[in-house]
């Protein structure tokens, strides 16, 4: 099974459209290339390295609450970013 979590953007690098985004405390670079127009402070689904869509703020908020649930995807060296978690 696949999943795409939300991740807020923190900041684009225009040239390689590529983003710094912010899952649950953790920071990681996704390729925007698919959300051409995803701007700082938006929330996208990332999957796979990749922005998938863009979302609006309760939607991200209400997913990430659901995931703080599940203690197997969350653990002590990086909250919400189990063991095998692959963004």
């Amino acid at each position: 099974m696949c999943l795409a979590i939300p991740a807020q953007i923190k900041s684009i690098d225009e040239e390689e459209r590529m983003g710094e985004v912010d899952i649950l405390g953790v920071t990681r670079k996704v390729a925007l290339d698919l959300v051409p127009r995803a701007k700082v402070g938006d929330y996208v689904l990332v999957h796979a390295g990749y922005g998938i869509e863009i979302v609006d703020e309760q939607y991200a908020n209400e997913t990430l609450d659901l995931i703080r649930q599940f203690p197997e995807l969350v653990n002590e060296d990086h909250p919400g970013m189990g063991a095998g978690a692959a963004l």
